[in-house]
């Protein structure tokens, strides 16, 4: 069976970061928007920082498998889709944060670089899907 690079590539990337949501949680605390979580008492807040980057590490392992799979290829490709889209609203909160008053030089960086990078993911996770 021969597997598309495109999901191939992507369930790569998925494994790996999958793995460094585990490993290295705090690494993705700067994305989860405050809003969304109980340590920052935001608005909308339903679980901890913690309990977020857990949830979309989980997420991650599911589509890596799920794209390697031609069964569930297409569906999980789209999902994945979904899913960069919506951790685009993540990573705009975490650049805004960075400008802010209490923002670090490394978080402005890290900002810069990780949003454009949304869109060639999308765009890979949409190539998957076939």
């Amino acid at each position: 069976m021969k597997l598309p690079w495109a999901a191939l590539s992507l369930a790569g990337l998925l494994s790996a970061s999958a793995v460094k949501h585990f490993k290295d949680p705090k690494f993705f605390y700067p994305v989860v928007p405050r809003s969304i979580s109980t340590d920052t008492q935001g608005d909308f807040a339903l679980l901890s920082r913690a309990d977020w980057v857990a949830l979309s590490g989980a997420i991650e392992a599911v589509a890596a498998v799920g794209l390697l799979l031609p069964p569930t290829r297409k569906f999980a490709a789209k999902g994945t889709a979904a899913m960069f889209v919506a951790f685009t609203a993540g990573h705009i909160s975490q650049l805004k944060y960075a400008f802010g008053p209490q923002g670090s030089e490394q978080e402005k960086v890290f900002g810069i670089v990780r949003l454009p990078l949304q869109v060639p993911l999308i765009w890979l996770a949409w190539r998957a899907r076939r």
